[in-house]
C-alpha cells in the first residue's frame, strides 16, 4: 500500500505524466469540463473534497511555476487569492477572464481535476515547472538567466 501522498490511482498516475509547461486544472463542482478532456472526478458532495485540500495535495507532488486564475478571483474572492499566493509563493501568477478559464484554458489543460468545491471562481490552473537546483545545480552547468534566481 502507498505510504503517503495522493492515494487516488487515477490522479496519482495523471500527475506522473505531466512535464515542464503542462497545464493541470483543478476546478469546482460546476465547471463545464470539455467532453474530450482527461477528466478526473473527485467530487463526492458539496465541498468534498474542497478546492484547497486538492490543490495542496497536488502542490506537494508537483513543481509549479505558474498559477492561472480568473481575474474575478483577485477582485471578488480575495481570500482564495491570498491563499494561492501563500501556497504557491515563488510561482508566476496570471489572470484570464472567467470565459477564457471555461473555454481556452480548459481546452489547453492536459488534465482537469473536478473537486466538490462550491467556491466562486474556484478554477485554478497549475503550470508545471522543473526543480531548477536539481536540473541546473550540477558542476559545469550554466543555468540560463531566467532560472538564475531560483538556484
Amino acid at each position: 500500500m502507498k505510504k503517503n501522498g495522493i492515494l487516488n490511482a487515477e490522479l496519482s498516475g495523471a500527475l506522473a505524466t505531466l512535464g515542464h509547461t503542462d497545464l493541470l486544472l483543478v476546478v469546482d463542482a460546476g465547471f463545464p469540463i470539455p467532453r474530450d478532456a482527461h477528466r478526473i472526478d473527485l467530487a463526492i458532495a458539496e465541498n468534498l473534497p474542497d478546492l484547497r485540500t486538492v490543490l495542496g495535495l497536488i502542490a506537494d507532488e508537483l513543481v509549479v511555476e505558474g498559477v492561472v486564475r480568473a481575474d474575478d478571483v483577485v477582485s471578488n474572492n480575495p481570500r482564495l487569492d491570498d491563499w494561492l499566493g501563500d501556497r504557491f509563493a515563488g510561482a508566476e501568477f496570471s489572470t484570464r477572464t472567467h470565459a477564457d478559464m471555461l473555454g481556452a484554458v480548459a481546452a489547453q489543460a492536459k488534465v482537469i481535476v473536478r473537486t466538490g468545491a462550491f467556491e466562486p471562481w474556484g478554477n485554478i490552473g497549475l503550470v508545471c515547472g522543473v526543480d531548477v537546483p536539481r536540473w541546473f545545480g550540477g558542476d559545469g552547468v550554466v543555468a540560463p538567466d531566467y532560472y538564475a534566481d531560483r538556484l
